[in-house]
């Protein structure tokens, strides 16, 4: 059975198929449908019954971090399904923002999302088994928290404002005829420490290739063709990345990694 994957959401429009700043990706496997994220609206459900699909017949909703752009299509998606359970890392909570000169701004899960659909949402930790062959896989990287600071990222807490460690992040792991597939929608923590926490913690197994976002836009030329250079070098053969990698980092990323690099866009297909 081919894994499928479709782009439901992502910066860059395809026809009739919207795009918003946000993503959102269906995987098909192994006869499920997993929902990785729904976007920064209820976009990915009119998308998606654009596309021919119904979404009440998705089997499991997954959220790769507590941001906005990520989150804001929770409601609508438990308006339309009534049975799939959303997984969310343990830490994830309503309490992320971003410091923009002297002022702290909210860009997480809309508020009280948590709370009104708790009877949905499951909280997991550590490696999680979503089906056979998919995989929720947390950041085991140590310092990742100084990554938050840098980025102007930060957790709000009884105790004051954090830096974002990051512990709210998590990866999407399918296992396909050509490998390993890892999907993490804006990869934070660093695209090249995901490729290295799954290859160790899935020792022998290959990799064949990663999806999401990069967090590139706001990083430096050179920062980002050492960041293509080791994708290289991870031996990893195919990358489709899109939304915050955005189209400067698009370009240098693409002169490191040739024909292995594809842009995502929204209405995407793809089957491995």
């Amino acid at each position: 059975m081919q894994d499928k994957i479709t782009v439901l959401v992502d910066n860059k429009p395809s026809g009739d198929i919207k795009g918003e700043w946000g993503l959102s990706i269906l995987v098909e496997h192994e006869g499920k449908k997993i929902l990785l994220d729904t976007g920064g609206s209820g976009l990915f459900a009119v998308n998606l019954k654009k596309l021919g699909y119904d979404p009440a017949d998705i089997d499991y909703g997954v959220l790769s971090h507590a941001h906005c752009d990520h989150a804001n299509g929770m409601p609508r998606f438990f308006e339309e399904n009534s049975k799939a359970k959303f997984y969310l890392r343990e830490s994830a909570a309503e309490n992320c923002y971003g410091k923009i000169f002297f002022c702290m701004i909210y860009f997480g899960i809309k508020r009280h999302v948590l709370e009104r659909y708790s009877d949905r949402i499951e909280f997991v930790s550590g490696d999680y088994r979503l089906c056979e062959g998919a995989y929720l896989i947390p950041h085991k990287t140590p310092g990742l928290a100084e990554i938050g600071r840098r980025g102007k990222m930060y957790i709000r807490t009884d105790r004051g404002w954090k830096p974002d460690d990051l512990s709210h992040e998590q990866s999407l792991v399918i296992e396909t005829d050509k490998g390993l597939l890892i999907l993490n929608s804006c990869s934070h923590g660093g695209a090249v420490n995901i490729i290295n926490e799954v290859a160790e913690t899935f020792p022998g197994k290959k990799i064949y290739g990663l999806i999401g976002g990069l967090h590139l836009f706001n990083k430096s030329s050179e920062e980002i063709r050492e960041v293509g250079r080791k994708i290289k070098e991870s031996g990893i053969s195919y990358v489709l990345t899109g939304h915050c990698t955005k189209d400067r980092a698009y370009g240098i990323l693409k002169e490191e990694l040739g024909d292995s690099l594809q842009q995502l866009r929204s209405g995407l297909q793809i089957e491995f």
